[in-house]
């Protein structure tokens, strides 16, 4: 799938290389896992709907993926750039290469200008949005544990993505994660 975003300079695209999910009570990584709070209400609903929540200095972007009611969502934590490269260089000047410039979900966000502002925003439409690619590439996905968590939620497997691809962010436990 493509991740797009219209500015009014122009058009942002890239296809999304790499993932992680949450779900509810069962997931101890989860903002979910003890339930209803108003930080994460945009967990429980309604589906294709952006849950954006800061995470150290950068805000994350979230795909609602469950129906409404049940907590679930993924992490978009990269995308290859297609599309607006020279937009998203000057978000992310400090990308040496074209395939750092969303290797991560903050970098992501920063590229794309995600803000806070986002939470809740209708990701099958506007302009901030998940399309279906004209051409759809052949991927081999990988799965493996997800990034940055520590104790049980380390544990699950729940992070996808495209091996091979230099998009992907790197997995400390793998080396490069590709």
């Amino acid at each position: 799938m493509l991740l797009v975003r219209d500015t009014p300079g122009g058009r942002m695209g890239g296809i999304i290389v790499e993932t992680e999910g949450y779900t509810g009570a069962g997931d101890p990584g989860s903002h979910a896992c003890r339930g209803l709070r108003q930080r994460n209400a945009p967990m429980f609903g309604p589906p294709g709907h952006a849950y954006v929540y800061k995470c150290h200095m950068y805000p994350l972007l979230n795909v609602v993926t469950e129906p409404d009611g049940k907590p679930g969502a993924v992490l978009l934590r990269a995308i290859e750039p297609v599309a607006g490269l020279n937009l998203m260089r000057k978000r992310r000047p400090s990308a040496r290469l074209d395939h750092e410039l969303a290797n991560g979900p903050g970098k992501l966000c920063q590229a794309y200008g995600v803000r806070l502002s986002d939470n809740r925003r209708d990701l099958r439409s506007g302009p901030l949005r998940i399309e279906t690619p004209e051409h759809r590439r052949g991927f081999r996905i990988r799965r493996s544990t997800r990034i940055g968590l520590h104790g049980p939620a380390a544990l699950l497997p729940r992070r996808f993505f495209a091996n091979g691809n230099p998009c992907v962010s790197p997995h400390p436990d793998e080396g490069s994660g590709r």
